[in-house]
C-alpha cells in the first residue's frame, strides 16, 4: 500500500518497433545466459525404488487435491453460456489459424513408409503384449435391453443437439463426381468380393424354425399358384395364325413324329429281346 502511495502520475507510452527489438534482444540473451551457467551433470539410473517413491508422490498429491476442494453449487447451462461457449470455440480456431506460418511440405518416401509400417506393427505388438487374461461373461436378456435402450436414447440425443443447415444445390459436377466414386467403390466391391467371397459356400444352420418357415413359404407359394391357376383357368390369348407360324408349326409336329416313332420302334425291339430270352431261360 506505501509502495503504491509513493508511485505518483505517470504517462503511458507506445510501444515502439524498437522497443520490441530491444525486448526480444534481452530474451534471447537471458536464455544464452542461463544456458551458459548450467553446469554439467551426471545422469542417475531410474531405480524400482525411486519408480515406487514417485508413484506414492503422485497419488499422495491426488488425494491432498482432493481433500482441499470445497463443495460447489452447480449452474445450469443456459442458451447464452452455450452460445458464449461456442463463440470462443470459433474465436480460438480463427487466432489458431491466423498464427499458424507457412511450411515447407515433405515427399512420403518409400524409407518412411516402412517405417511407419513397422511402428504400427511394434505398437500392435506392445499393446497386444500388454493385455492380461480377461473372464468372458455371458450376455444376459437385461443387458441387451440395457444396450437398446442406450442406442435409442443416444440416437434421440443426438437428434436434439442437430442444428439447422443450410442446403446446397447439386451442380452438374457434383453428380459426376458422386457417380465415379459409386463407380469406384463397385469395382473395389467387386475385386474384393471375388477374392474372399467368390466360390467359398455360406453354411446356415437348418434349424426347427428355418424348417417352419420354409414349409409356410411354400404353402403360401401353392396356394397363390392355385389362385392365380384358377383365376386365368378358361382364359387364352388369340394369337393371328400366318404362313410363317404354320410352317414352323408343321416342322415341329414333323420333329414329334420321328422322334416318337423312332423312341417307339426301340422300345418294341427291346421289348420283343426281352421276351424272347425270358423263353430261351425257360427253354434252356
Amino acid at each position: 500500500v506505501l509502495y503504491k502511495e509513493n508511485i505518483g502520475k505517470a504517462t503511458p507510452t507506445p510501444v515502439t518497433p524498437e522497443m520490441e527489438r530491444v525486448k526480444r534482444n534481452q530474451e534471447i540473451i537471458s536464455s544464452v545466459l542461463y544456458k551458459e551457467n548450467v553446469g554439467k551433470v551426471t545422469p542417475t539410473p531410474i531405480t524400482p525404488e525411486m519408480e515406487r517413491v514417485k508413484r506414492n508422490q503422485e497419488i499422495i498429491s491426488s488425494v491432498l487435491y482432493k481433500e482441499n476442494l470445497g463443495r460447489a453449487t452447480p449452474t445450469p447451462i443456459t442458451p447464452e453460456m452455450e452460445r458464449v461457449k461456442r463463440n470462443q470455440e470459433h474465436i480460438s480456431s480463427v487466432v489458431y489459424k491466423e498464427g499458424l506460418g507457412k511450411a515447407t511440405p515433405t515427399p512420403v518416401t518409400p524409407e518412411m513408409e516402412r517405417v511407419k509400417r513397422n511402428q504400427e506393427h511394434i505398437s500392435s505388438v506392445v499393446y497386444k503384449e500388454g493385455l492380461g487374461k480377461a473372464t468372458p461373461t455371458p450376455v444376459t436378456p437385461e443387458m441387451e435391453r440395457v444396450k437398446r435402450n442406450q442406442e435409442h436414447i443416444s440416437s434421440v440425443l443426438y437428434k436434439e443437439h442437430l442444428a439447422k443447415g443450410t442446403p446446397t444445390p447439386i451442380t452438374p459436377e457434383m453428380e459426376r463426381a458422386k457417380r465415379n466414386q459409386e463407380n469406384i467403390s463397385s469395382v473395389l466391391y467387386s475385386d474384393s468380393f471375388r477374392k474372399q467371397v467368390q466360390g467359398k459356400a455360406a453354411y446356415v444352420l437348418d434349424t426347427p424354425e428355418m424348417r417352419r418357415v420354409r414349409e409356410t413359404q411354400k404353402h403360401i407359394s401353392t396356394v397363390k399358384y392355385h389362385e392365380d391357376f384358377e383365376k386365368n383357368k378358361g382364359s387364352f390369348t388369340p394369337v393371328v395364325t400366318d404362313p410363317i407360324t404354320e410352317r414352323v408349326k408343321k416342322n415341329m409336329q414333323d420333329f414329334s413324329d420321328i422322334s416318337y416313332r423312332g423312341i417307339q420302334r426301340r422300345v418294341v425291339e427291346m421289348e420283343r429281346k426281352r421276351v424272347d430270352q425270358d423263353q430261351e431261360n425257360l427253354t434252356g
